[in-house]
């Protein structure tokens, strides 16, 4: 008797979401091959520009982009998603959010924010993915003085009221590949930004939003993400969303023991290109196995 076929293996959907604000580095050429191969034989890799920032991003930067994973020999499935072209994906989300009461509009600006904090003196300061934890200021305004704010067009974030957040949730856990599981903690964060004051998204609801459209069933991305991984994992079952594996690789890092960054004006894909190294030279300096 022929013993019956178990079900088929899940096919891994891999991405690498790189954004157009500067050349790509020895950094990104890592992520990207990392992203590539851990889609496997049969897998699919995804290319996604999160481009939400339109003020920093440049359509010369995405041209290089492209050029530059492309002489790395890589490749992906087309099309390629753009974030910036899919704003009202994002604000559907922060619509069901809202009408939940989960998020709530932020005036401060962010002078106002570190006064405050300075003010509190004594007072322990943390700091999470996007920086200093933020005093909760806006959470206790009164509904009146949201609207009247917010009807004489005083600019405004949406952050997520965290208490709020956690108690419709309760525990939640994911699953990285070196940190095994982990039980999401997104509360010592605060209340994070879901939607700028400029642009009706933020990096987390859009990436949250993202891997989950696109069928993203790893998501390998650097260590220095590790954190924002409990915020996501919050945001996955509040919008009701699948929650993905993790695989949160090591950094390369520059003599000088730092990661490469763009801020730091690391050596360049296109620098290197120039120079006369090959693909092979990059991928042994990136020491990609």
């Amino acid at each position: 008797m022929t013993a019956p076929a178990g079900p088929p293996p899940i096919q891994k959907v891999t991405r690498f979401a790189p954004s157009p604000t500067g050349l790509l580095h020895l950094g990104h050429a890592y992520a990207a091959h990392y992203a590539a191969h851990a889609a496997g034989t049969g897998g699919r890799f995804l290319l996604r520009l999160e481009d939400i920032d339109r003020g920093r991003c440049r359509t010369e930067f995405e041209a290089a982009l492209l050029d530059d994973l492309a002489w790395l020999g890589l490749r992906w499935e087309q099309p390629v998603r753009r974030q910036s072209e899919h704003f009202p994906d994002y604000e559907r989300g922060l619509r069901g959010l809202r009408d939940r009461g989960l998020v709530y509009p932020c005036f401060c600006t962010r002078a106002e924010v570190q006064r405050e904090m300075a003010a509190a003196a004594g007072a322990p300061h943390q700091t999470g993915p996007d920086g200093p934890i933020y005093p909760g200021t806006c959470r206790h305004l009164t509904m009146t003085e949201r609207q009247t704010r917010m009807a004489t067009g005083t600019p405004f974030a949406w952050r997520l009221d965290m208490a709020a957040a956690r108690a419709a949730t309760g525990v939640l856990t994911w699953h990285d590949a070196r940190a095994g599981d982990i039980t999401a903690t997104p509360e010592i964060f605060g209340d994070v930004v879901i939607a700028r004051k400029d642009i009706p998204t933020s990096y987390h609801l859009a990436c949250t939003w993202d891997d989950a459209l696109q069928g993203v069933t790893t998501v390998t991305r650097g260590t220095d993400l590790f954190q924002a991984t409990h915020i996501h994992r919050l945001l996955q079952a509040l919008l009701d969303l699948p929650a993905p594996d993790y695989d949160h690789h090591p950094l390369i890092l520059g003599p000088d023991g730092r990661k490469f960054s763009k801020r730091d004006k690391a050596p360049t894909l296109r620098a290197l290109r120039e120079a006369g190294h090959t693909p092979d030279d990059v991928i042994a300096m990136a020491n990609i196995s």
